[in-house]
């Protein structure tokens, strides 16, 4: 456990106006620790920065001491709870390989998992009834191969796959842009929970940081450092996903998307990647192939069929939204029997009823 000095001077240089990431480590690097830094001469300090930016290391933050007693109290609350820095042994040795490594990563839950082999799953926070089902049953197959998932927690695609990763041995990491004393979004708290208990919770963020939209597109670049490939869901052209996985490109990281409908939205992103050279996969075993997760527990691939195959309506629905007026045209039967059938695989869960009356089979991933 980081003891209460260490910790007081990371804080104090990752609050330091004008010292951002980039002159911390640029400092960390000349002196060797944070304290070091602050015991520093002035003359020593000039070499390195602007007037400005040594003046400001003189002068601990106002609100310093506030900062260092809630993050002791938050981290004094549980074994579960850590802070890990720059250099630490626990250190996930992937960030050390990017760009932009957090000085600080603030964590709950199965510390181990920080150097566990894992997997980005990421994708749209609106998906498709049948984008949500192939994140959860990659994100199962995966964790039952042995690497962990990691995701955002936001909803959609990443809670399918935090939830699709829990079910087996690689479990999952939620990198989060909050301080890990809140959740956000609330709809994830029960959630949340199952993860900081049988997985990791972890932000770069003090506790107490609340919500903020400029911390989320960074929070991405952990997810992409952390692991050794990104999969894309479902994605609409401009979304954070699609920045998830360049900044997975820039680490030297694997992509893969799953396609989809021309006609949808959100399948554009993924297709786009595709057109750029990621990897298109239609089953976890792709991923596991092209990462040669040789060593990995021999376990079933997940199946692209369904259960109800041979059934003439699921047949002539095929896999895009159809309107019941096209599919009655398309198989031939009375709209009254074919609302029959379709009511009956909705509540088998192979077939899902979209906006707009639209109907579309729903295939386990």
């Amino acid at each position: 456990m980081i003891e209460r000095d260490d910790l007081a001077a990371w804080l104090r240089l990752l609050e330091t106006p004008s010292i951002g990431r980039d002159t911390a480590r640029r400092l960390l690097a000349a002196f060797g620790s944070p304290q070091a830094v602050f015991d520093a001469p002035p003359v020593a300090l000039r070499e390195l920065l602007t007037a400005e930016k040594a003046a400001a290391l003189r002068s601990p933050p106002p609100s310093l001491d506030v900062l260092i007693e809630a993050t002791w109290q938050w981290l004094d609350a549980g074994e579960e709870r850590h802070v890990v820095a720059l250099g630490d042994p626990a250190y996930p040795r992937a960030l050390l390989e990017t760009a932009d490594p957090p000085l600080l990563i603030h964590a709950v839950g199965r510390l181990a998992l920080l150097n566990a082999p894992s997997v980005a799953v990421v994708g749209s926070r609106n998906p498709t009834p049948q984008g949500a089902e192939n994140a959860r049953a990659f994100a199962t197959a995966l964790s039952h191969a042995g690497l962990t998932v990691v995701s955002g927690l936001a909803l959609g695609i990443d809670g399918a796959a935090h939830d699709g990763a829990l079910a087996g041995e690689g479990s999952t990491i939620a990198v989060v842009g909050t301080g890990l004393d809140r959740v956000y979004p609330k709809r994830h708290l029960k959630l949340a929970h199952r993860i900081a208990r049988d997985g990791l919770m972890v932000s770069e963020y003090a506790p107490g940081t609340p919500p903020i939209a400029a911390h989320f597109p960074l929070r991405n670049r952990l997810i992409a450092g952390l692991t050794r490939g990104t999969l894309v869901v479902e994605a609409a052209l401009q979304s954070g996903s699609l920045i998830t996985a360049r900044l997975a490109l820039e680490a030297g990281r694997e992509v893969f998307a799953i396609p989809g409908s021309i006609h949808a939205p959100q399948s554009r992103g993924c297709h786009a990647l595709i057109k750029q050279g990621a990897k298109l996969v239609d089953s976890a075993a792709d991923i596991l192939e092209e990462l040669r997760w040789f060593d990995a527990p021999d376990r079933p691939s997940p199946t692209t069929s369904s259960p109800s195959v041979e059934d003439p309506v699921l047949a002539a629905l095929g896999h895009d939204p159809v309107t019941l007026d096209a599919l009655s045209a398309r198989i031939g039967w009375p709209p009254a029997e074919l609302s029959a059938r379709l009511l009956a695989l909705e509540l088998s869960g192979d077939v899902v009823r979209l906006p707009g009356q639209l109907f579309q089979r729903l295939v386990q991933a």
